[in-house]
């Protein structure tokens, strides 16, 4: 079964052009003008990734992200021609995967949107994997636990102390990364090929920000993330 993306643009002319180029690769395409299409397209459909605007009329793109990730991880591309720093940091804290201002080029859209589904997929395929028996996420079986944050690879959930903690697709994928690599470095530009697999063309308060959000979500877990100056990051297990 195809892909499927979700387009969320208010400009006709430049969603016609992205929906052709997805539409080339084999993904199949839904597409809404507006935020309150975008989210009614988004309740009716298995949707996986979205393209999102900002800007957008009758609800905003900021607004739409805030309520999909209130009940899905669902990889989150934010389209706009703001080029703030400020306004790419917020729609980071608010769930987005990754961020693109125009103007840009679809072919290089297209490459960043299939490399977020191709992680899922994979991260998908391993759990599956983990779940027959096959241990390749450093934990047993489905699951991984250190500390008291268990992560079930299958159904993409994490747990601290039995309480749930609700990550978004990004967020999943670095505390996974991190606690794979228990108690290795593992640098800044390790985790941004390893997350998006391309070179990112942010700086380095991207990852910051998803730091950021993993460890406030984690609560009292979150000094179990240690930040290592001028390199990156590790987990320390037993803290």
């Amino acid at each position: 079964m195809a892909n499927t993306v979700l387009i969320v643009e208010d400009e006709r002319i430049l969603r016609e052009i992205i929906k052709d180029y997805f539409l080339n690769e084999g993904y199949e395409v839904l597409e809404a003008g507006d935020g309150k299409t975008a989210l009614a397209l988004f309740q009716e459909h298995s949707v996986q990734l979205i393209l999102l605007d900002i800007m957008l009329p009758e609800l905003d793109g900021w607004s739409v992200c805030r309520r999909i990730r209130k009940t899905s991880d669902v990889p989150i591309i934010m389209l706009t021609a703001r080029v703030d720093e400020d306004d790419t940091l917020l729609g980071f804290e608010l769930g987005a995967d990754d961020y693109v201002t125009k103007p840009y080029s679809p072919p290089v859209l297209l490459a960043r949107a299939k490399r977020l589904i191709e992680s899922r997929s994979r991260s998908d395929r391993a759990a599956q994997s983990a779940g027959s028996g096959t241990n390749g996420n450093g934990g047993a079986g489905d699951t991984l636990s250190l500390s008291g944050i268990k992560i079930h690879f299958l159904s993409r959930t994490v747990t601290a102390d039995g309480e749930p903690v609700g990550l978004t697709h990004t967020e999943f994928e670095i505390l996974a990364y991190l606690m794979q690599n228990e108690g290795i470095v593992i640098s800044r530009e390790q985790l941004i090929t390893k997350i998006w697999g391309y070179e990112y063309a942010g700086d380095d308060r991207t990852i910051n920000t998803h730091i950021r959000n993993v460890r406030t979500k984690l609560g009292d877990k979150a000094k179990l993330i240690m930040t290592v100056v001028r390199t990156g990051y590790k987990f320390e297990d037993g803290l």
